[in-house]
C-alpha cells in the first residue's frame, strides 16, 4: 500500500521560517512530479509549489522568492523551506504526487493527510 506522510508544521510568528517534509512509502515503482498545496479555512485548496523528477521547480506567485522546494529521489522525499512567513500563509499544507505502484499499469493520484501551518503574532 502506498501512502504520503507530511511532517514539520507548527505555529510561528510572521517573518519566521518552517520546513515541511513529505515522504512517499510503500510498493512504489516510480514517482512523478511532487507538489504542495494548501488550504486555508473557508477557502479553496491552492497550489503552492511543484518539483519534477529532473528537479525543475514551479511556484505560485504568492510564495515565489520565499519558498524553496527540493527533492530526494532516492528517499522518495520532498521538502519545502518556507521563509519570511506571513499570516496569509496559514493553512493546512498537503502533499500530492502521482505514483506508479509496483505491478500497476498506470499512475494514480495520492494526497497526504496534511500538516497545519499557522503564522500568527
Amino acid at each position: 500500500q502506498v501512502q504520503l506522510v507530511e511532517s514539520g508544521g507548527g505555529l510561528v510568528q510572521p517573518g519566521e521560517s518552517l520546513r515541511l517534509s513529505c515522504t512517499a512509502s510503500g510498493s512504489i515503482s516510480h514517482l512523478s512530479g511532487m507538489a504542495w498545496y494548501r488550504q486555508a479555512p473557508g477557502k479553496e485548496r491552492e497550489f503552492v509549489a511543484r518539483i519534477y523528477v529532473n528537479s525543475k521547480a514551479e511556484y505560485a506567485e504568492t510564495v515565489k522568492g520565499r519558498f524553496i522546494i527540493s527533492r530526494n529521489n532516492d528517499k522518495n522525499l520532498i521538502d519545502i523551506q518556507m521563509n519570511s512567513l506571513k499570516p496569509e500563509d496559514t493553512g493546512v499544507y498537503i502533499c500530492h504526487t502521482r505514483i506508479l505502484a509496483r505491478g500497476a499499469l498506470k499512475y494514480d493520484d495520492y494526497w497526504g493527510q496534511g500538516t497545519q501551518v499557522t503564522v500568527s503574532s
